[in-house]
């Protein structure tokens, strides 16, 4: 897809769900909407940005629906081209008589993301803010949607701005002694250079540190439920649900597959896997196929909710600990793992609950863990506030520090263009200080500058490489 201007194609898309509703809304850009604003369309001439209550009549004169129309003008509008807003009864077959009617007269079909495309063509959006858009569209909890909102309004942008301009200066001075071969750098020049490209470089660092607080936002925290058969994963699923959403039976290893659910936990969206009970001594091959279904669960987890049955620690925690499950529990990190005592509602002297999970913890981890259990009954829900609020704690852990307010998520793309210019600035730094402490080579540095100066502006959309943004754009819905 080549780069376009308003005097090229005008397109047109319906931008809201398709299907019957209260009211749809088509959207128009291009050359054609200044014409159809000044009269040639609704017979009169529509101010700037004022809804206008108005009768739409087709190219034969019939009369389509009574609608209300947004006009801007360029640069005044989303794309930045001249643009309607055609607001209609939310009826399928007048909407499709409506973009019909608006295709007779010259405007095409928009692709996915063309308007958005348009948008950073035109300079209204860097490509981050583009991107924004549509984590925009698809957040699923209210920290998706704060991160979204804060980099729809440029917050990587001005993160990366300072890096670029440093490095731009750097690259500037590296380039000077290339331009005049006969001066060598001298010592202070040398040590300025080094100290400006480790300053960038730290700065890359930084935000690359956030991409897997981009993968939580906008995949939801992988969170396991595991552990022995019968104590209580299914029914701490369906708590959390809100919903019977697996068999609950009396009986040992009812759940043989994994179920998986989104949940909202606070302002975090949770991937809910609920897993087969791990075995001691796994029966048949179906059993055992759970269990490595379960492992593999595990491996992907960002956060591992450890269920125990806490009538099963009446006598001893210590001999509980020696179970398959958790030997299990052990080969994991414990930042990830969230101990559960479950069926307190069970207990003859639920007083004595907590002492018995601290000790069962200290045998897995041999420490404390207080911050890292939680007292509860998955039937009832006694425990179920506090461990959402545990779990909201733990989860506002995966965000990293970069200091000030803003809140900082970088996708996949980002991460990849910020590895190169990690690399990059790396090599950069070597190549300053040869280990023989002869002269830098400044060809080589610069080389390397550049291609870091590249890849922080892929982030942006500084380079405009055409078959990344049609790939890109392309991922959107139509409308947008």
């Amino acid at each position: 897809m080549k780069a376009m201007n308003q005097h090229e194609a005008t397109i047109v898309a319906l931008a809201t769900p398709a299907g019957t509703a209260a009211i749809s809304m088509v959207r128009v850009s291009g050359a054609l909407c200044r014409v159809w604003a000044e009269g040639a369309l609704f017979g009169r001439h529509l101010p700037d940005r004022r809804a206008c209550h108005v009768d739409y009549r087709s190219l034969d004169g019939q009369l389509v629906d009574d609608v209300v129309v947004v006009s801007y003008r360029a640069p005044a509008s989303y794309t930045g081209e001249d643009a309607l807003e055609i607001s209609c009864h939310g009826n399928p077959f007048i909407v499709r008589r409506l973009v019909e009617d608006l295709g007779a007269r010259g405007a095409r079909p928009a692709l996915p993301g063309e308007f958005t495309q348009r948008a950073f063509l035109s300079g209204r959006l860097d490509l981050s803010q583009a991107e924004a858009v549509m984590d925009l569209i698809q957040a699923r909890s209210d920290r998706s949607l704060a991160v979204a909102q804060q980099q729809l309004k440029g917050a990587l942008g001005r993160h990366l701005a300072p890096l670029q301009s440093q490095l731009l200066d750097t690259a500037a001075s590296v380039e000077a002694y290339i331009d005049f071969p006969d001066e060598d750098l001298p010592p202070e020049d040398r040590e300025r250079i080094t100290t400006q490209l480790d300053t960038v470089l730290r700065g890359t660092r930084r935000l690359l540190a956030t991409r897997h607080y981009g993968q939580v936002l906008r995949e939801g925290l992988r969170t396991v439920i595991a552990g022995a058969p019968n104590a209580g994963k299914s029914s701490l699923l369906n708590r959390l649900v809100g919903f019977d959403r697996a068999l609950v039976s009396p009986e040992p290893g009812t759940t043989r597959d994994f179920l998986e659910e989104t949940v909202r936990v606070g302002p975090h969206a949770l991937r809910l896997i609920d897993t087969a009970g791990l075995n001691q001594l796994p029966g048949n091959e179906l059993e055992k196929r759970g269990i490595r279904l379960t492992q593999e669960r595990l491996q992907e987890a960002d956060l591992i909710l450890w269920t125990v049955d806490l009538t099963e620690l009446t006598h001893s925690p210590a001999l509980a600990a020696t179970g398959t499950s958790f030997d299990e529990m052990r080969r994991w990190p414990r930042e990830k793992v969230l101990l559960l005592g479950n069926k307190v509602d069970q207990l003859a002297d639920p007083s004595q609950a907590r002492a018995r999970l601290s000790e069962l913890w200290r045998h897995v981890f041999a420490d404390a863990g207080d911050d890292r259990q939680v007292i509860l009954s998955a039937v009832t829900g006694e425990g179920l506030d506090r461990l959402v609020t545990t779990i909201v704690r733990l989860a506002d852990g995966f965000q990293p520090d970069l200091g000030g307010e803003e809140m900082i998520a970088v996708s996949l793309r980002h991460a990849q263009a910020l590895e190169r210019a990690q690399t990059g600035l790396e090599r950069a730094l070597q190549l300053m200080t040869p280990p023989d402490g002869t002269p830098p080579a400044s060809e080589l540095v610069a080389s390397e500058i550049r291609g870091a100066l590249e890849a922080l502006g892929e982030i942006l959309g500084k380079y405009d490489h055409e078959r990344m943004l049609d790939r890109l754009f392309a991922a959107f819905c139509i409308g947008k």
